[in-house]
């Protein structure tokens, strides 16, 4: 099945809403009108109504009750203060509450607080706002998993109609990993290849092959790599592996030949945000991969940030991997 409509079939009826702080991009609201015409989320896009309803009647479509609009100006007096209260109590006294009604004025921070109180169940944003204007309120205020000190962005490489799938980690967020959140980033990367159907076998990458180079770089690899299997003993994790003994057979065979996973991986985990950023590109541009994210792991609840130069059905998309991880 191709990955979205696997996606789709995920998520539909499940009655999981999604809130778009950039109300006044037409690529969101478009989106959100396509989102809520097939029955796949319940949109809640912020911004003002009749903004909202002249974007979606000029792209040519129909703004119906399917897509709530919430205005964060005309936002209930009470509701608002007690939004105000819970983000002074999650900030743990780091704001005073002047300072996040100011805080709260900014869309993305407003919708996060929505996530936090369970108002939605996820967030997409970053149409128009740079990756730190989405990440930060959710690093503040949804935060990670116990146990996850940061989040960290992986990409779905999809290619023969979604027939071939893999997971490339971390190629978004994380400049240069220590072992121990490199380790984390592995864990997380195998429960979110399991969302989308790859049952994981985790490569941690690297120019070394057990032992055939030393240097400080490749020994950060081997300690995350034993970490790893500290934090998830049950997960198929190895490394240090060079990409071609990760993922070639007859390589793996020569280089690696005692692994379970060499030659068969189909999670890559980046020994920092370079390569990552690098790999994931290369393969996008030579090998003809879609590359689908980048999705934020290790949240309490789920949040996507787009690309500045998205475009209508990659926020669609997007959005639909967003409800996804809201299924788990």
């Amino acid at each position: 099945m191709d990955l979205f409509d696997s996606l789709k079939e995920k998520i539909r009826g499940k009655n999981i809403s999604l809130v778009f702080p950039e109300g006044d991009d037409t690529r969101i609201v478009t989106a959100a009108v396509r989102l809520a015409k097939e029955k796949l989320v319940h949109p809640v896009v912020l911004g003002n109504k009749d903004e909202v309803k002249k974007l979606v009647e000029s792209n040519g479509y129909t703004l119906t009750d399917d897509v709530e609009i919430l205005d964060p100006t005309t936002y209930p007096e009470a509701d608002f203060e007690a939004m105000v209260q819970a983000f002074v109590e999650r900030r743990k006294g780091k704001n005073t509450a002047e300072q996040a009604r100011q805080m709260l004025r900014d869309v993305n921070y407003f919708g996060t607080m929505l996530v936090y109180m369970k108002k939605v169940d996820g967030l997409v944003s970053g149409a128009k706002h740079p990756t730190g204007d989405t990440v930060r309120p959710a690093l503040q205020i949804i935060k990670t998993h116990p146990g996850i000190s940061r989040t960290s962005g992986a990409f779905i490489m999809s290619r023969n109609d979604g027939k071939e799938r893999y997971l490339f980690a971390d190629c978004a967020i994380n400049i240069n990993p220590n072992a121990q959140e490199l380790a984390e980033i592995a864990v997380e990367s195998a429960k979110t290849a399991r969302l989308f159907d790859i049952e994981p076998r985790v490569a941690m990458l690297s120019f070394s092959t057990k032992g055939s180079a030393k240097s400080d770089e490749v020994t950060k690899v081997v300690e995350a790599t034993k970490l790893a299997h500290e934090l998830a003993p049950n997960e198929e994790i190895d490394g240090e592996l060079q990409f071609d003994a990760a993922f070639v057979p007859v390589v793996a065979a020569q280089k690696a030949p005692h692994s379970e996973v060499a030659g068969k991986a189909n999670v890559f985990v980046f020994p920092e945000l370079q390569s990552g950023n690098i790999g994931y590109k290369m393969a996008q541009r030579f090998g003809g991969f879609d590359a689908v994210g980048p999705i934020l792991q290790g949240l309490n609840a789920p949040v996507s940030d787009l690309s500045r130069g998205c475009n209508s059905q990659e926020v669609f998309d997007v959005a639909l991997l967003t409800a996804a991880q809201a299924t788990v």
